[in-house]
């Protein structure tokens, strides 16, 4: 069971309390157990410094004291939900177990722990009710289909959050958003236009000629000579999926919503955002790809667009056939699937067979070929990563970044420069975690999303995720995170790095951990 409030007798004993102690004195004898504004008395603490948590339930505590006050539970253990966990830090000579003290260290002399623990995922085989989630489409246009999902409609008061996928995937990558924090959010996901269930329901060149190397007519749409009225303009452009953004958010959401983007759809989420401030509470940029296109975009280069031909408008040129035809068996065989899951997921352990599935079963449709070439070669958008940066930082709309350290694509360094354009935008590098965080520590990521938004919506009243309240970091801290996952106990680090953060400051931390240079910031 997990505590969400204590009220009644004082206990003179503290027995593996997943709770948080907070010492304020080098030397007491008698401390405060703080938790949610609630105070327990604990005996025999001997402190050198800071303050530390404890850890695992137990249920003979809840049992002994249950005549004495009154305990409130919301969820079972791998919880805590809607509980506000602080982080500390500090080294103890010892703690209080069954009234006798423990003469374990909690941690080393001279080091600093820093364990935060986190909710799990909803647990359904324990009895945890995760969010319904419902399959749906919208008609943007005529044969445009859009397919999104959501959750938590029933939480009417709660802010909106959307979730705008990386290229390849969709909506399905991010289930365990909706089912998690479907629970205290309304959530929804969205296909992009040319991707997962977004594909269009007709061939857009149903007039194949029979001499084509790609001309399959019973699978293959897209290759024929002439295009239909509706896909006579169609790109799969970065332009394209922030337009389909903006009429998504005003005709099926309806206010102005918090969006979180992974990959590509990081950098759809930052040019929406600054095309469109006034329908965003925040951005959260998860491993957001700063670059996407390889031609010139024909509004703002014309002359140069004039020289490349190819602009992913539908009849493809013949020549792109061939090409498509030759790197889409490569794209497409399940062994290249699997490999790239396996570069972009950190910890191999992962569960992905859904993903992969899904990602397969995109790859049979028999619009898939065409629309992944329209995608290659279309323009790039008329705004570049670093220009959507500077508007959305002109327009002050909120900005928190979110990046596994172990992506061999969008590397830390990239994280890094978006952290220095922005520097009040709070910075949190996972590890080990690869390109896709939400997916692969969805409980790191669900959490440090919750405590951000509520850090907005309450303008600052509640501080932001792994910081105590009214606490201000200027260069970086870490903390261990831990949760529960399948029964059993994972752990990872995450560094925050606050508004003076630098290189020079990583560098200096990193020789101050070797060296032992107090001399030096971290």
């Amino acid at each position: 069971m997990d505590i969400l409030s204590y009220s009644g007798a004082p206990c003179s004993h503290v027995v593996n309390l997943r709770l948080e102690l907070v010492l304020k004195s080098s030397d007491l004898h008698q401390s405060k157990l703080t938790f949610r504004k609630h105070k327990f008395k604990c005996t025999k603490i001997n402190s050198r410094c800071g303050s530390f948590r404890l850890y695992n339930i137990d249920q003979s505590l809840l049992k002994q004291n249950s005549h004495q006050g009154n305990f409130r539970s919301s969820s079972t253990l791998g919880g805590f939900r809607n509980v506000d966990l602080k982080v500390s830090s500090g080294s103890y000579d010892g703690y209080v177990i069954d009234g006798k003290e423990d003469a374990r260290d909690i941690s080393k002399p001279g080091e600093s722990e820093t364990k935060v623990v986190i909710p799990g995922m909803p647990d359904e085989s324990n009895g945890e009710s995760s969010a319904a989630v419902s399959s749906c489409f919208w008609e943007w246009k005529p044969k445009f289909k859009v397919h999104y999902e959501k959750s938590g409609c029933e939480n009417v008061t709660s802010p909106p959050v959307l979730f705008l996928p990386g290229f390849g995937v969709g909506s399905f990558h991010y289930e365990k958003q909706l089912k998690d924090l479907g629970r205290d959010y309304r959530v929804w996901a969205i296909d992009f236009l040319g991707q997962g269930m977004s594909l269009p329901s007709e061939n857009p060149t149903p007039d194949s000629s029979e001499g084509d190397t790609l001309e399959r007519k019973d699978s293959a749409w897209g290759f024929g000579d002439e295009a239909e009225p509706w896909a006579s303009e169609l790109v799969y452009s970065i332009d394209l999926w922030q337009d389909q953004v903006r009429y998504f958010i005003e005709e099926v959401i309806g206010e102005p919503v918090y969006v979180v983007g992974n990959s590509l759809g990081g950098y759809v989420a930052l040019y929406f955002a600054a095309s469109n401030p006034h329908l965003v509470k925040g951005v959260t940029l998860l491993n957001a790809t700063p670059f996407w296109g390889f031609l010139p975009n024909p509004i703002t280069s014309p002359r140069l667009a004039k020289i490349f031909p190819l602009s992913g408008t539908f009849p493809l040129p013949s020549n792109v056939r061939k090409l498509t035809e030759f790197v889409w068996q490569k794209m497409s065989d399940p062994r290249s699937i699997a490999e790239i899951l396996r570069q972009v997921y950190a910890d191999h352990t992962t569960k992905v067979d859904k993903v992969f599935s899904r990602i397969l079963e995109t790859t049979q449709h028999p619009a898939a070929a065409a629309s992944f070439a329209s995608i290659m070669f279309a323009p790039r958008g008329q705004l570049s990563f670093g220009d959507a940066l500077s508007r959305c930082k002109m327009n002050n709309v909120p900005i928190c970044l979110m990046y596994g350290k172990e992506d061999p694509w969008v590397t830390p360094v990239w994280g890094l420069q978006v952290k220095r354009q922005v520097p009040e935008a709070p910075y949190y590098e996972i590890s080990p975690a690869g390109h896709c965080p939400h997916d692969e520590v969805p409980e790191v990521v669900n959490y440090l999303l919750r405590g951000w938004i509520k850090n907005l919506e309450t303008q600052g009243s509640i501080a932001l995720p792994l910081l105590d309240d009214g606490e201000s970091i200027d260069y970086s801290i870490a903390r261990e995170l831990e949760f529960v996952r399948d029964g059993s106990r994972k752990s990872l680090s995450v560094h925050f790095f606050g508004s003076k953060f630098s290189l020079w400051n990583r560098i200096s931390s990193y020789i101050k951990s070797q060296f032992g240079n107090t001399d030096l910031k971290s």
